[in-house]
């Protein structure tokens, strides 16, 4: 017998014990790419559609390498969901896989024990991991020198080009340049185009292959069609929110079986499941908000079809099996074709039809822009973080407080400049590495196009005549598509326009709740005492304010999209509108504060007085409350803009606002604003309030920023 078909037959066996079938056969691709790995110990990268089984090419090549004597195969895997569905499915072939994250510290230990004692087939670890200062300098090193095979799983998200780039990804390249050149390399997707294929293979051949080769040449790539023929896809288009909504709580039981409803925002998320909650639909908000226990909990009730469906920002995306997912149905597009794809792909992997259903909204590009601005780094800000950065290690909070910008940015920009080589990650926190670091402005500019032209992209989709199917398809740059005979462009609208009298009414109502807690701040930030503001610790009881209202966030479904053309850049000031006031009273009306307010007092506000005075004006005359007028601004007024972190928000409005000019009565004090985001300047104000005399200070503002 022949090592080939020797290799063959083992691997023959293998994939029938892991997917529990005596029959079962290899797709086209997959044995080729066990092949590759086991015999030629290549760098393949697999790019196959969601369910043509690309862990079933790493599980096998595990059990076969490992029979030859290899060490542990590590997985890189970029989500917690995606682990947990991996380990059980190596469990049924035997592999025996363990996981080190964010979640099972406590295990961490026995981990390395199983390490120690060669009883690991499959490490786990995310590529945040890789950088842990205490497993990179640790245990990463030992287990460079006996690994027997790297998988990296998701591998798009290597690429920049991407829809879901993750720096940490970055730094596989400089993984793979230390693993000796006999250790195979597997890297494996399902939504990848031509750029991104190519950016991908040439981070795994991040050493020439032989002699006269470029980095990237010896990289085996095997792709194969990425047309979807479970999928019934379709696009309804809708003129606003409540008719989307309507639509949703008309038709939501007709759906095939369980699914997933995807929306843009964590707010969308959250409204859109109270909704479907309250008429009676068995639903459950999923968001990168909601607690790792809730998700594994609402991971299993989809999978056991316990909820009829769970609304889920994309934090439920890469990994998430469930084979006989019957829909996925978008509020609100993906910000591109291939995101798209990736996103629909958790449906009808393991059936014969799903029902694919999109409904775009009008607020989908302004969300698309703020996702993409925001994940970009600032040249300034990255030059500012370099400079305050030295040889003694800084911890993340302390930085913060050094350079003025928030813990989520600050977090991802340190990691684009820890890639960069710029900075390091070291026990006890961040250091400066002293490398030259240039801005490669051409590069972001480049990306930024590239993600403008992928949002017309998706519009493109929205609107075509053509086949859906085969639109994502030649998106992917797939060479392959052709016409699905499915979608609703192929064979005809195949789900209902029609949106019952009764849903409608119930949208509207919820889209018409108002009303948002402002959770008063009870602590100052940490650094605040290294920026001249002499305080540490908790804000005294007698100096904070009380719980307060928004009228809205600016991310809701409903009054979320008059606030934000209220705030939009460039509208004018103006006093409050009639509908506006009346609906700011019926947050008053519902507000169950321990004491009535005795007074109203206003916000001094630079960008719109207009509108500040005449909302406090016209809450003050509804209530038959005397307005005592606005606070007074000291020292210059706030300082600073929109958008820093705690310690130099605070240090910009502190002792900025005055209220001796004010005759405060004893009793609580309603504070009016127009919008709220740090908090701080509604947390300066009520101590100025509070030292007046008010009892109490109930902040009242139109708008919740987040």
């Amino acid at each position: 017998m022949t090592s080939t078909t020797h290799t063959r037959d083992a691997a023959i066996t293998a994939l029938r014990e892991l997917v529990g079938r005596s029959d079962a056969e290899f797709h086209e691709g997959q044995y080729e790419a066990i092949q590759a790995l086991v015999e030629g110990r290549r760098r393949a990268l697999v790019v196959q559609r969601t369910g043509w089984g690309k862990s079933a090419v790493y599980f096998v090549a595990t059990l076969l390498l490992r029979r030859q004597g290899a060490g542990p195969t590590v997985l890189v895997s970029p989500l917690l969901a995606l682990m947990r569905d991996q380990i059980s499915a190596a469990e049924r072939a035997g592999v025996r896989a363990v996981a080190i994250n964010s979640t099972n510290a406590h295990e961490w230990s026995d981990v390395l024990a199983q390490l120690d004692r060669d009883e690991v087939d499959v490490l786990l670890v995310s590529p945040e991991r890789l950088n842990n200062p205490a497993f990179r300098e640790q245990q990463l090193p030992a287990l460079v020198r006996r690994i027997g095979m790297l998988v990296v799983d998701e591998a798009h998200c290597i690429s920049d080009w991407g829809h879901d780039f993750r720096p940490d990804y970055r730094r596989l390249r400089d993984l793979i340049a230390q693993m000796p050149a006999e250790v195979p390399v597997l890297a494996t997707t399902a939504t990848a185009n031509s750029r991104v294929v190519a950016d991908v293979a040439e981070q795994l051949g991040a050493t020439a292959s032989g002699p006269g080769e470029e980095a990237g040449e010896g990289v085996l790539t095997i792709r194969g069609p990425l047309a979807r023929a479970s999928l019934r896809l379709g696009v309804l288009r809708l003129r606003d929110s409540a008719s989307r909504l309507a639509w949703l709580l008309s038709h939501l039981d007709e759906l095939p079986g369980s699914g997933i409803i995807y929306t843009l925002t964590v707010a969308a998320a959250v409204d859109t499941a109270r909704l479907l909650s309250d008429r009676g639909h068995a639903v459950r908000a999923y968001t990168g908000q909601t607690d790792t226990d809730e998700r594994t909990e609402s991971e299993a009730m989809l999978k056991r079809n316990e909820v009829k469906a769970l609304v889920a920002t994309s934090a439920l995306g890469m990994g998430f099996d469930k084979p006989d997912l019957g829909f996925v149905l978008h509020l609100g597009a993906p910000s591109s074709p291939v995101a798209y794809y990736q996103q629909v792909g958790r449906a009808g992997r393991a059936s014969d039809s799903a029902d694919v259903l999109l409904l775009p909204g009008t607020e989908d590009r302004d969300i698309w822009h703020y996702f993409a601005t925001a994940s970009m780094p600032d040249q300034e800000r990255a030059e500012r973080v370099i400079a305050a950065l030295g040889d003694a290690p800084v911890s993340t909070p302390a930085l913060e407080a050094m350079v003025d910008i928030r813990r989520t940015p600050l977090e991802l920009l340190l990691k684009v400049l820890d890639v960069d080589g710029a900075v390091r990650r070291v026990q006890g926190g961040w250091v400066a590495t002293g490398q030259p670091w240039v801005y490669d402005a051409a590069r972001y500019e480049r990306i930024a196009a590239e993600r403008v032209a992928e949002q017309q992209h998706m519009i493109d989709y929205e609107h075509t005549d053509g086949c859906r199917m085969e639109f994502l398809q030649r998106s992917l740059d797939d060479d392959t598509a052709a016409p699905c005979g499915r979608c609703d462009n192929c064979a005809g609208v195949w789900f209902p326009r029609e949106i019952g009298a009764a849903a409608t009414t119930a949208a509207a109502q919820s889209l018409d709740r108002v009303g948002v807690p402002i959770e008063p701040r009870r602590a100052w930030p940490t650094g605040a005492d290294r920026l001249g503001v002499p305080v540490k610790g908790r804000i005294a009881a007698s100096e904070q304010a009380g719980e307060g209202r928004a009228l809205a966030r600016l991310t809701d479904l409903g009054w979320g999209g008059a606030l934000r053309e209220l705030f939009a850049a460039g509208a004018v000031d103006a006093p409050v509108a009639p509908q506006l006031l009346a609906a700011c009273v019926r947050v008053l009306a519902d507000w169950d504060w321990d004491e009535r307010p005795v007074a109203v007092v206003a916000m001094p506000s630079r960008s719109r007085p207009l509108l500040v005075d005449s909302l406090a004006r016209g809450l003050a005359e509804v209530g038959r409350l005397p307005y005592l007028g606005a606070l007074e601004p000291a020292g210059g007024g706030p300082a600073g803009q929109p958008g820093g972190n705690s310690a130099f928000r605070l240090a910009g409005v502190w002792e900025r606002f005055s209220a001796d000019a004010l005759d405060i009565p004893v009793g609580p004090v309603l504070l009016v604003d127009d919008q709220a985001d740090s908090r701080w300047t509604l947390t300066v104000a009520a101590r100025a309030l509070r030292q007046a005399g008010a009892t109490a200070v109930l902040p009242f503002v139109l708008a919740l920023r987040g």
